[in-house]
């Protein structure tokens, strides 16, 4: 068997735009020769996949799973909202979705499971989505939660297939009382938590920096009224009181009975559901969110086409 240098292995990755382990495997796999290893990884799709993965990637679709007081949700990316109407990429989605549940929220270690069907793990799956559609994508992120006795309950918004959205929602309520209507508090929760974007469940979960500067931002705009010091700390303390009713899950007014918070509405379910409730988290996934999304001259590019 050829040494594969670390030479060789930079050569072929700037030839090919293949990432190092696939190169340093392509040469390994043909004994070192560069032809055969640049065909290798033709072959599969890794050199074309590899070329596009420079390419933003701030569409494609959330998606979620659940049974048995278990819950996932995972987004998956590519560069333009028609693949998300792809049913080979909607396929792939929501399988990655239901293996998420069995990955513990670990994102590398989803992306390495096996791929029902093939003899590829979740990546190599994913490559060859890529090769195969024309477009980069990628396995952002997931969350996962356990709970028992109780039911992770799931919500997806602008739904695109059955448990596939450009928004997912898991709220994870401990109780052994009815899991059917537990199931269904479960999802009106997670509409409103769709809808409010709540930053914590619960106000000491909240970052202490996020409090500060609110803090903060309430003292200036009391002093700047000419308010005395002392009378500036009350109304900072009750402007973060209501900080707190317009963020934390627990004290926001229920979109579907404002009267009550979510944590008072959970209360009076208890009696239907006949058992105590807890509500124990939740996460909210909004396709894209945090991704800088690259901004085009459409005239400059027609322009650009035209010349070429």
């Amino acid at each position: 068997m050829a040494d594969i240098t670390a030479a060789m292995v930079k050569d072929l990755r700037e030839k090919t735009g293949a990432g190092m382990m696939d190169c340093k495997s392509a040469l390994s796999e043909n004994s070192g020769d560069m032809e055969a290893a640049v065909d290798w990884l033709r072959k599969k799709g890794l050199s074309k996949a590899a070329k596009k993965a420079g390419r933003i990637a701030a569409e494609g679709l959330i998606g979620v799973a659940a049974r048995a007081g278990r819950g996932a949700v995972v987004e998956v990316n590519s560069e333009t909202d028609f693949v998300a109407r792809n049913e080979q990429f909607q396929g792939f989605v929501a399988t990655v979705a239901t293996l998420a549940l069995e990955a513990g929220g670990d994102v590398a270690k989803l992306a390495k499971m096996p791929f029902p069907g093939t003899s590829l793990d979740v990546d190599g799956q994913l490559k060859h989505l890529v090769a195969t559609i024309g477009e980069n994508m990628t396995l952002r992120r997931t969350a996962s939660f356990d709970v028992a006795p109780g039911v992770v309950a799931t919500y997806v918004h602008n739904q695109a297939a059955p448990n596939l959205g450009r928004m997912g929602v898991l709220v994870s309520l401990k109780s052994s009382g009815n899991a059917e209507l537990l199931a269904a508090l479960g999802r009106k929760i997670a509409m409103h938590i769709a809808s409010a974007n709540p930053l914590a469940l619960k106000a000491e979960q909240i970052d202490s920096a996020t409090i500060e500067r609110e803090k903060a931002i309430f003292a200036d705009q009391a002093r700047a009224s000419g308010k005395p010091e002392n009378i500036i700390a009350k109304m900072a303390e009750g402007r973060l009181r209501k900080f707190y009713e317009e963020v934390v899950l627990l004290q926001q007014a229920f979109i579907m009975d404002p009267e009550k918070t979510v944590e008072a509405f959970v209360k009076v379910s208890e009696k239907e559901i006949g058992a105590p409730i807890s509500v124990e988290g939740f996460m909210r996934y909004a396709l894209g969110e945090g991704i800088q999304k690259e901004e085009t001259d459409f005239a400059a590019e027609v322009a650009a086409a035209a010349k070429s």
